[in-house]
């Protein structure tokens, strides 16, 4: 080919860019184009690696079309290379003979059919097929080789996914050769489903269950067979494409979720425990959909509310679920903490079918219409319930207060009835959860009473399961590695000598080891106790104890360095921060500060050259290297989740396995996944950066996540075949969580420990409990209705009566009775007195603000860029910190209907009582009944007070 002939390849590469890129194969292409040079190869092989295929080839094409160092007649060979691997589609396309219109529309809608039944099409079998599409033409040599290894390693699935990729980069025609290959194998199903016709009634792939034989009738329409006969696609079945779209809207349950749902269709209450990854929220959508259809029928409204405990699992549900699926037909609205929406919750409740909210924000507008507030909402509004995650209703959280309302009502409707009155009309519940747990149990007896339990507080008709099998759902492959203990620890003694003199300092006899959870419960009640008793020199020590304590567990399990790094920056701070003079030039610190900071500086240098010393790191980090390895170089495609405990280890395992170049040799890519909650030392991770983070992940660009906790429950996080928990244990229900992480086929499931260090045999106990579990369940399921429902009502009784008296020892409190005034709030920090509670009023009935020209003289505002969150009526723009001591935060400033309210927040303070002292870590706890916040008298306040300063002006 000529000079002028590659130019005008190149214009049509340009062209045709999006096309091409989706049915040139990169990897076999790579190896016959002798033009490209090395160093542009190795890029996109690279980007192949990374981002797929798709990726890959647009960078292929980009190549191309900007080199200057081509030699003359590469078009000819790029022609002949696609030809070769078996793109002769895009090589039509190259050759500028693209495929007529109408062609080329049948096959995109082939295609796209083979795209909408991939879960359907993966159930066949690999090999057989691969073989007849072999013989067909369809696939190369290379292709069968690559199928069959894929099939043999990840199993029949896996194999089947690479079959169809390979498959509709074929030129048009390939959909009739599939066909014929899939009748020669004995798929009929297959072929009729693919062609449009009804599946007998044998056929599970794609059979709904319907609860009105209409809708099966309609069902049937809907899959009518094209008009042509023709085995290839006709414009009839074009069509059928178009129906199917709409098809995918109706929700498909497989045989064993339409088994836990029937009571839930039949109006009962009842629990979901599925695993992780068997469809529980679909299940949820499906009974919703039922559940307004029905009430629809019956002419009667129906009121949807989706409960959730985490900000990030509303958008989730809507988008993923309940919003996919219903919002044609239905209003679907979603509301959480970081809500968009500037109207009221019972505004949002009015105008929708179906409301998906966090937990707390429906409690508060229970307690707001409990309260007489027009703007409260009452639990008769809704007709169904869904409570997700379910296994968190219990004593103290917030599922329980809103349950605990629901079985209160439900015991007064009984009396009503009695009394020949009308009942107040209650939702239906339905409760989902992948594992209720055993509460701790120790034997079978406790593990049934603590699931009778969980089902008197969700009010359940019975809880539904599945034992599945093992075609059904994978368990992934279990496995402990072990680390070996460490021979010496020069690094840890030295930072247990420092925590030692401290003890010996102030006078503390610590009653556990440092570097426990043990110790870290017990510095953190010190601290506390040191701060209501206005005990500077403890209180201190304690806060530096715990920095301390914190950096020993880091050494235990990730860096030396990282430990030190932790700790010389904290000094740093602390020590800038009480170094910078105040107002009137003067550095106040402590004889206590001084001697800490001078401990720290004389044992930073012996520190620093220990952690120098490879040989005295922990061992668990060596495991953890070889098993993340091993992952990457057996599997064709890795993607995993590393879980740690804590926000500060998820961030230094993520640089360490950056900074690693082994890692990036294997195609490692890592990021880390932490909370939002602001409540340590760590930024928290705002939802945006969450989501973010995920959606990289569900891409393929990070393979492998280090998470905290965060990740364990509710997060839909796209297929891994590799879950790692790092020195990592807490209880069965984390670990059947975790475990359910690893849904892809083949996946395994690793657990790394130091030997010695009792982390393995706490998992063990786990795996007891878990077993302890599933026999309790399948207990519970098989009782007599009778003992069932005796059991489940004194349970409710008792939970009914420990409301009562726990709101009688409430009313009784002498502080309840006692005006605002007679309390006052100093900083827990330098304890300097802040407020009297007369100052404070409430937003909302939640947000404690002091807004007097007094308190504003207090405090300095800082820049909070990492919590940036749009409520509903209100902003907050900033933390506010005590002006005294520069260190304590108070709160944050809030902007309420453009008026600056300073928002107090009760666990950075010490309350005084008389002569009584106490903390507290929510306003909830102190029975005080605050004032409303009066908006006119301050908003009137303001507006007088900036026309005096425009007189003054104009003056």
């Amino acid at each position: 080919m000529s000079c002028d002939q590659d130019a005008e390849t190149r214009h049509i590469l340009d062209c045709f860019r999006d096309r091409l890129k989706r049915l040139v194969q990169v990897e076999p292409l790579l190896d016959l184009l002798h033009f490209l040079e090395p160093d542009r190869k190795d890029r996109i092989k690279a980007k192949f690696r990374e981002e797929g295929n798709i990726s890959a080839a647009a960078l292929l094409i980009d190549e191309i079309i900007h080199s200057k160092n081509c030699a003359q007649g590469w078009s000819r060979e790029l022609i002949t290379a696609l030809e070769t691997v078996g793109c002769k589609h895009a090589a039509k396309y190259v050759l500028n003979s693209p495929p007529e219109p109408t062609e080329e529309a049948e096959n995109d809608s082939c295609v796209r059919l083979i795209d909408l039944l991939q879960l359907t099409l993966v159930n066949m079998k690999t090999a057989d097929v691969c073989a007849h599409c072999r013989a067909l033409g369809l696939l190369t040599l290379e292709d069968q080789e690559n199928i069959l290894k894929l099939t043999e390693n990840q199993g029949n699935i896996g194999g089947a996914r690479l079959l169809l990729k390979r498959l509709v980069k074929n030129e048009a025609g390939w959909f009739s050769k599939f066909l014929q290959a899939l009748e020669d194998t004995e798929h009929r199903e297959l072929v009729r489903e693919l062609r449009g016709e009804p599946c007998n009634e044998d056929g599970e792939a794609h059979v709904q269950h319907k609860s009105s034989p209409a809708t099966d009738k309609e069902f049937h329409q809907l899959s009518a067979p094209p008009a042509s006969p023709s085995p290839s696609l006709s414009p009839s079945g074009c069509n059928y494409i178009s129906r199917f779209e709409e098809r995918k809207r109706d929700i498909v349950l497989r045989d064993y979720q339409m088994e836990v749902a029937r009571p839930a269709l039949e109006e009962k209450n009842i629990i979901i425990c599925l695993p992780t990854g068997s469809g529980k929220t679909r299940v949820a959508v499906y009974i919703t959909k039922e559940h307004l259809e029905r009430r629809k029928q019956m002419g009667q409204p129906g009121k949807v509310v989706v409960l959730v405990n985490k900000v990030p699992l509303v958008e989730q549900h809507y988008k993923a679920e309940f919003g996919r699926f219903l919002k044609h037909q239905y209003s679907v609205e979603r509301v959480s903490g970081a809500s968009q929406l500037k109207i009221s919750f019972p505004q949002i409740i009015e105008q929708n079918d179906i409301i998906i909210c966090t937990a707390q924000i429906l409690e508060n507008s229970l307690v707001k219409a409990k309260n007489g507030d027009e703007d409260g909402i009452k639990l008769s509004q809704f007709t169904l319930m869904v409570i997700d995650e379910c296994h968190h209703t219990k004593k103290g959280g917030v599922y329980n207060h809103i349950m605990i309302r629901y079985l209160k009502q439900k015991h007064q409707n009984q009396v009503l009835k009695k009394q020949e009155k009308s009942p107040v009309a209650l939702p239906q519940i339905l409760g989902l959860t992948a594992s209720p747990g055993v509460g701790g149990a120790m034997s079978q007896q406790r593990a049934e009473e603590h699931i009778l339990q969980i089902c008197a507080n969700l009010d359940a008709f019975t809880i539904k399961t599945k034992t599945f099998e093992e075609e059904e759902a994978k368990t992934p492959y279990k496995r402990i590695a072990r680390a070996e203990e460490r021979k010496e620890d020069p690094f840890g003694d030295v930072i247990k000598k420092i925590m030692d003199e401290i003890h010996e300092h102030a006078d503390l006899k610590p009653l556990c080891e440092p570097g426990t959870q043990n110790y870290e419960q017990w510095v953190v009640q010190k601290e506390q106790n040191a701060a209501k008793e206005e005990n500077q020199k403890v209180r201190v020590c304690a806060e530096h104890l715990r920095q301390y304590n914190e950096a020993l567990h880091q050494s235990n399990t990730i860096r030396m360095s990282d430990a030190f790094r932790f700790l010389n920056k904290y000094h740093n701070e602390e020590l800038k921060t009480k170094s910078s003079p105040d107002e009137e030039g003067t550095v106040t610190i402590t004889d206590t500060e001084r001697f800490l900071f001078t401990l720290f500086k004389d044992n930073k240098e012996k520190l620093q050259e220990l952690m120098g010393k490879p040989q005295y790191e922990n061992n668990n980090l060596a495991q953890l290297k070889t098993n993340i390895l091993k992952e990457f170089s057996t599997r064709e495609r890795a993607r995993g989740i590393i879980f740690t405990r804590t926000r500060l280890s998820a961030i230094a395992l993520c640089q360490w396995i950056q900074e690693n170049p082994k890692f990036d040799e294997v195609g490692v890519s890592a990021s880390y996944l932490i909370g939002g909650g602001d409540q340590s030392v760590v930024k928290p991770m705002t939802a945006a950066e969450q989501k973010d983070v995920l959606n990289k992940f569900r891409d393929g660009q990070i393979n492998v996540l280090i998470a905290t906790t965060v990740a364990e429950e509710g997060l839909d996080i796209a297929e891994c075949n590799f879950v790692i928990r790092y020195c990592l244990v807490t209880n069965e229900i984390a670990m059947i969580q975790a475990r359910g992480r690893g849904r892809a086929e083949d996946s395994s499931y690793t657990l790394v420990a130091e030997a010695g260090s009792g982390v393995a045999e706490r998992e063990s106990v786990n795996e007891y409990r878990e077993k302890m579990m599933s026999k309790a369940i399948a207990k519970v399921c098989k009782m007599n209705r009778a003992d069932y429902e005796k059991k489940i009502r004194e349970f409710q009784m008792q939970a009914i009566m420990e409301e009562k008296v726990k709101i009688k020892k409430k009313l009784q409190k002498g502080m309840m009775k006692e005006p605002p005034s007679k309390i006052s709030l100093s900083c827990r920090q330098c304890s300097v007195f802040v407020c009297s509670g007369e100052d404070i009023e409430k937003i909302e009935n939640m947000h404690h603000v002091n807004v007097t020209p007094q308190f504003s003289e207090l405090f300095i505002v800082r820049e909070n860029a990492s919590l940036q969150q749009r409520l509903l009526d209100y902003e907050t723009n900033g933390v506010i910190a005590c002006k005294n001591c520069g260190l304590q935060q108070w709160g944050s400033m809030m902007l309420y209907k453009s008026i600056e309210c300073p928002c107090l927040h009760i666990k950075n303070f010490v309350v005084t009582y008389g002569s009584k002292k106490k903390t507290f870590s929510k306003w909830s706890e102190l029975p005080i009944k605050f004032p409303a916040f009066d908006y006119t008298q301050h908003a009137d306040f303001l507006v007088e007070d900036s026309g005096e300063e425009e007189d003054m002006e104009t003056d």
